[in-house]
């Protein structure tokens, strides 16, 4: 079995576990997801099968969107509700504050990432320096933030949208959007609601996964390319990773033989050589 499923994941369980039962389910061990969501996270996780693993790197860069949920006047040490409490106070802020603090927000800054994550300092996770309480230097770095929409306010709980670039740590953008207003808070709630032009619509559950009640999607379906029907020659010559000649003028195609996606080839002067190989 191989394709990529969008896989709408439940609360409580890592992205790792939902990698896991798709491939105890399916027989597969190659099965790779596209952007880790915390266990608290839930919402689009995309999946890649079989072959498709191939295409990881490619779908995890993909821009992100999230509906996120603040509680006010509490500050963890894993920057959400799941962490250990380190300070609580009254909080007063006004819809207009929240309003003029997202408009003003840097759309491209220097982020913090969070102690509890995954990120390797010196070959050792940062959560596995916060759990024994070892001092470490934050990694820094440059994120894009495209849109940052409030939804609601109402006494002490914020729910926002934002469509950010890869790699943007939600957490942290709280707390850096709430330092700038003076306040404290932590993610109380989180969902993935878009991965490219993945949308959590089109999610299934892992329960229509054991049900085998889902569709796989293949490359043609989710990435921006053009299609190429090999013949038999030019076949034989991409199946072995050989270059070919296409009379194209686009950049990069998705090549097709039969109904297989065989490679995606990108142009190199006069010729086209693979990127991926599909076989």
């Amino acid at each position: 079995m191989s394709g990529i499923i969008v896989v709408d994941k439940p609360e409580g369980i890592t992205s790792r576990d939902v990698v896991n039962i798709i491939s105890r389910e399916l027989h597969e061990k190659r099965v790779g997801h596209t952007g880790t969501l915390d266990p608290l996270a839930t919402g689009v996780l995309v999946v890649c099968v079989g072959k498709y693993t191939k295409l990881v790197d490619r779908l995890t860069a993909l821009d992100k969107e999230y509906i996120a949920e603040i509680k006010l006047g509490i500050r963890t040490d894993t920057l959400d509700i799941t962490g250990n409490v380190l300070e609580q106070k009254d909080v007063s802020i006004t819809k207009m504050d929240l309003l003029k603090a997202m408009a003003s927000f840097p759309r491209e800054y220097a982020m913090e990432v969070p102690i509890y994550s995954a990120i390797k300092v010196n070959g050792k996770k940062l959560y596995e320096y916060a759990r024994e309480g070892i001092p470490v230097s934050l990694p820094v770095k440059t994120v894009h933030i495209y849109e940052l929409e409030l939804l609601s306010f109402h006494q002490d709980l914020v729910t926002f949208r934002c469509l950010v670039e890869k790699g943007t740590y939600i957490r942290s953008l709280i707390r850096d959007l709430l330092n700038n207003l003076g306040v404290i808070g932590t993610m109380s709630h989180l969902v993935r609601t878009k991965q490219g032009n993945f949308k959590i619509e089109q999610a299934c559950s892992l329960e229509d996964i054991q049900n085998r009640q889902f569709s796989f999607l293949k490359a043609k379906d989710v990435l921006p390319l053009p299609v190429y029907q090999l013949n038999d020659a030019e076949y034989k010559k991409v199946s072995n990773g050989n270059e070919i000649a296409l009379d194209l003028e686009d950049d990069e195609v998705l090549l097709v033989y039969q109904g297989e996606e065989i490679a995606i080839y990108k142009k190199n002067d006069l010729l086209y050589k693979p990127t991926v190989m599909l076989i």
